[in-house]
């Protein structure tokens, strides 16, 4: 049995811990926070509650097999999964309302047909084909597979095969097989595929700008996160995400795993070459092996830990957008009908692509998602209803959230737009709570309250870098979370939980 230390209480760091315990190791986890969860937080005021972070829950397999492989119940008896009905409805500046199925594609296309015009499924169908190739393609070596510690030692095919973006492209003819091929982007494939449409490009590009992705530069397998949930479908925890990681903590505590809340971890122990525990502000805590849940780039940059050659001032945090949110309180009963998930389209998505490239001030009228789900734990009564708005905004560092006014003012715009599309928000508003990605960098530590960028393919595009591997070049240290392969979101930290507990094996 193994002595091992988990730094940090998020999903990932639950999901490893119980995985652990259960393969026989003595587990302990160090929260710098009063409490678990991590992105996946809740906010309660007067008989409502609020996600704080992600609302919904992708690819529940991941938990199915959490659940399965800690413990004898399944998933179901531990939390209430409900598929969404519809999928989501979609608002448009040009005024066009869409209305999209949960996991039918065919459904989708005939959406699409009456939305947008006769061919306009077809389209869409052949793109969402490609983006099954990336899926088929990339599946094992890009979520269920460790990344090799040392790149260099792989084998050129291996390299390839990590490095090039395996969305298929058409054949080049004519003069352009003599040029040097262009890496395509979402936009290239909206351009060339989708025939520029503009509700076609915005629907394509959503689930990339959601994950932090900007259009323009993440490379064309990114239209993968479109494919993935219009096939396999999104998925609604009662009570709100916070349920989820609620029984995640449970299953923790029934297999034995040691909680240590509001002790945060100020270094990384290495001895002889070696992870031999951490330094906490209560002491030192003498382990076999450490498992970091916490931000990457945070722990290397702050020097909790040393990448073998990188000094800490030369570890360079990755700019990436953050996630702006608007939680609403209101007055009279959720409207018959409402679909849990609509999607405000940007006015001007050039503009919104401006903003978050060159971390220009927030776009005033940006792509802007609205959970309204039908949960009667999440409000006091039948007579209100609970709604939060997200916007994906630019990098922390170059906007100040903290500004007087700033972050207020740019919910009113936020309200503002989504009430043009026609939801009647604003004049229902009890009180409201303003979050920005300042309070979650505050609350959970993650470089610039970051949303949860995935790890893909193309690693010549800055912004879809690969992860660092689970296994760091530190005997002993291990990486998960957000910060590490697979990359960011509830499905993905939950995989790379999995990844690393094979690494590690049984005690």
């Amino acid at each position: 049995m193994a002595r091992i230390v988990v730094i940090g209480a998020g999903m990932s760091g639950l999901a490893a811990a119980s995985r652990l315990a259960t393969l026989g190791h003595g587990v302990t986890v160090c929260e710098a926070g009063a409490t678990y969860g991590g992105m996946v937080g809740r906010y309660e005021r007067d008989g409502f509650a609020f996600d704080t972070g992600p609302g919904l829950l992708p690819l529940p397999a991941v938990y199915r097999d959490l659940a399965l492989k800690t413990g004898k119940e399944p998933l179901e008896q531990l939390v209430e999964l409900t598929p969404l009905a519809p999928e989501s409805r979609h608002l448009f500046a040009d005024g066009t309302d869409l209305t999209l199925p949960n996991a039918s594609r065919g459904g989708v296309g005939q959406a699409l047909d009456a939305a947008f015009g006769e061919g306009s499924g077809a389209r869409w169908s052949e793109v969402m084909n490609h983006a099954r190739a990336v899926w088929e393609a990339t599946r094992r070596p890009l979520l269920e597979e460790p990344l090799p510690t040392e790149r260099g030692l792989l084998s050129p095919a291996d390299r390839e095969r990590l490095d090039t973006d395996p969305y298929p492209l058409p054949p080049r003819t004519g003069l352009a097989r003599l040029r040097r091929p262009v890496p395509w982007t979402l936009d290239t494939v909206a351009r060339r595929q989708l025939g520029g449409h503009p509700g076609l490009t915005a629907l394509l590009g959503e689930p990339a700008l959601r994950y932090g992705l900007v259009p323009g530069q993440a490379p064309a397998g990114a239209a993968v996160l479109a494919y993935m949930e219009q096939s396999f479908g999104v998925w609604y925890v009662r009570g709100g995400m916070r349920a989820l990681a609620e029984a995640v903590y449970r299953r923790c505590e029934l297999r034995g795993v040691g909680f240590r809340f509001d002790t945060p971890v100020t270094r990384v122990v290495v001895e002889e070459g070696r992870a031999r525990g951490v330094e906490t502000a209560r002491g030192r805590i003498e382990a076999d092996l450490v498992v970091s849940a916490m931000d990457t780039d945070a722990l290397f940059r702050n020097g909790l830990a040393e990448w073998p050659g990188v000094p800490a001032e030369e570890w360079e945090p990755v700019e990436v957008p953050g996630r702006f949110s608007v939680l609403l309180a209101l007055r009279g009963p959720r409207p018959a009908g409402t679909a849990h998930r609509t999607v405000v389209h940007a006015a001007d998505p050039a503009a919104e692509e401006n903003a978050l490239t060159h971390n220009a001030p927030p776009c005033e009228r940006p792509t802007v998602q609205v959970l309204r789900p039908d949960d009667p734990t999440l409000r006091p009564d039948d007579a209100h209803e609970s709604v939060v708005l997200t916007a994906t905004v630019p990098a922390q560092d170059e906007v100040d959230w903290t500004a007087p006014g700033f972050a207020e003012h740019y919910a009113d715009r936020l309200l503002a737009h989504v009430d043009a599309a026609g939801l009647g928000l604003r004049e229902r508003v009890l009180w409201r709570v303003v979050r920005t990605p300042a309070d979650t960098l505050r609350e959970t530590g993650a470089v610039y309250g970051a949303v949860a960028q995935p790890s893909l393919a193309g690693g010549n595009l800055p912004t879809a870098r690969l992860k660092a591997a689970n296994e760091s070049p530190v005997p002993g240290l291990y990486l998960i979370g957000g910060g590490a392969h697979p990359g960011g979101g509830l499905a993905r930290v939950g995989m790379s939980a999995c990844i690393t507990a094979g690494l590690i094996g049984p005690a």
